[in-house]
């Protein structure tokens, strides 16, 4: 299947392109081949293979979330500019 220059030129204005006489002639051309390519690939039988979302297996890689004890607390707090020994104090943002 081929395309027409009309089909390019109306590709072309809902894709917001501004093509000359001698861009759309390229482009007929071009997508015409595109197209072909595909008409090619739609002759493969599928029947025995299994839709993927990608070409390579993949695999979740984080690692479980697991609570493990964290620093002393005395010793994070010791870097904050404001703290009552316990929390981090910030100024109010939404009122009181």
């Amino acid at each position: 299947m081929s395309l027409s220059r009309a089909e390019v030129e109306k590709v072309s204005l809902l894709g917001r392109l501004q093509l000359t006489p001698a861009e759309l002639d390229l482009m007929t051309t071009q997508l015409s081949a595109v197209v072909g390519y595909i008409e090619q690939l739609k002759e493969l039988s599928t029947d025995d293979v299994e839709p993927m979302a990608h070409a390579v297996p993949t695999s979740n890689v984080f690692r479980d979330d697991v609570v493990t004890p964290s620093a002393d607390r005395a010793l994070i707090l010791s870097n904050a500019p404001h703290a009552d020994g316990e929390f981090y104090l910030v100024p109010a943002v939404l009122g009181e």
